[in-house]
């Protein structure tokens, strides 16, 4: 049995407090709605524009005249679709996105790394890279996860993980628009644990998918057998979903045979998000009761994301397995350099 988790997100506070906590599915606090709506169900009310977030900074100025709440509605919420490895997430969310008219976030992946924004994709610079530097990304993880690279490679995918969510919430309160992640931040401890060990889901049924998708570095892996997939699956059911339904409004669908995303939107928008009292667990990062509240939550998790990103700018020397030779490192950003200086002037 393949199992689909669908939560709704929470604020984001130190990255380094969280790292040990699920991924929660949580509302945005507003007491004159109370569910999500399909996209089928009309906004009556008019509200300003989306704010051009990427383009124009929202400072203290632009504050005193553009309050975030005046764009917030009944959909104005983080949701984040869950599962293991193949379990059909990604169409889930997709499709999910598309009924609640909300943006879709695909599932953080190496390429947000690697790619700049020229479109050129740096893993091909590796032959000129000392061995410690070269790449490593999913399809190494599975086909050498034996490497020291491997808490790399984990500790990489935090981090694309979290400037991903802190991206979500950037563009929920920045337009009003609801989003849709295909897995958070949250749950990434799954993979770091399960890694330790050597999915929620049954491995049968996972197996399977795994098969069907004929993704050769997943069909030829060397990680994702039994013993690994036991691992998440005991992983989800113990710690992720343990935690997670103090803290949010849980849904969890079996997706062997995929599902009826109009069941998954009617569940849905039959949750009732405002019946939480005061000092409720659930919900409560999200129970912000002031206007000027919201806008610095606002500002802080678009106009100063480099504040919060620098959090995790810890270096650990007493890990060795992420630390690199400083020859080796000097190397790199030389290598990687030149070629952003080629990009620019092309």
């Amino acid at each position: 049995m393949a199992l689909v988790r669908i939560s709704f997100g929470r604020l984001l506070a130190s990255p380094l407090g969280s790292a040990g906590r699920t991924c929660k599915v949580q509302s945005l606090f507003s007491p004159q709605c109370a569910s999500i709506s399909s996209i089928h169900v009309p906004d009556r009310v008019k509200r300003p524009p989306p704010f051009p977030y990427k383009e124009k900074q929202y400072n203290l100025l632009r504050s005193l005249f553009d309050n975030t709440t005046d764009r917030f509605n009944e959909n104005t919420k983080v949701i984040v679709v869950d599962g293991p490895i193949a379990a059909g997430k990604s169409d889930c969310a997709q499709k999910l996105a598309k009924e609640l008219d909300m943006l879709y976030f695909p599932e953080a992946n190496m390429d947000m790394l690697y790619i700049n924004d020229y479109g050129y994709d740096m893993r091909q610079l590796d032959p000129e890279l000392p061995e410690s530097c070269r790449s490593y990304d999913v399809k190494d993880l599975n086909l050498r996860p034996n490497l020291s690279d491997v808490p790399v490679f984990q500790i990489q995918m935090y981090i694309l993980r979290y400037s991903q969510y802190i991206d979500a919430l950037g563009h929920v309160l920045s337009t009003g628009q609801g989003v849709v992640l295909d897995r958070c931040v949250y749950s990434d401890f799954v993979f770091l644990e399960a890694l330790a060990r050597q999915g929620f889901a049954s491995k049968g049924v996972v197996a399977e998918r795994i098969k069907q998708r004929n993704i050769p570095y997943e069909v030829n892996s060397k990680l994702m057998n039994e013993k690994y997939l036991a691992n998440i699956e005991e992983l989800y059911k113990q710690k992720y979903l343990k935690e997670i339904s103090t803290h949010a409004e849980l849904l969890v669908y079996d997706w062997s045979n995929y599902g009826d995303i109009e069941t998954v939107v009617e569940d849905i928008e039959r949750v009732d998000f405002d019946c939480f009292g005061k000092y409720d667990p659930k919900m409560k990062d999200w129970r912000i009761f002031t206007t000027w509240e919201w806008n610095e939550a606002r500002m802080k998790y678009t106009t100063d994301k480099n504040f919060l990103m620098n959090l995790l700018n810890v270096p650990r020397f007493d890990v060795p397995e992420l630390l690199i030779d400083g020859h080796d490192a000097g190397k790199r950003f030389e290598v990687w350099n030149n070629v952003s200086s080629r990009n620019e002037v092309c």
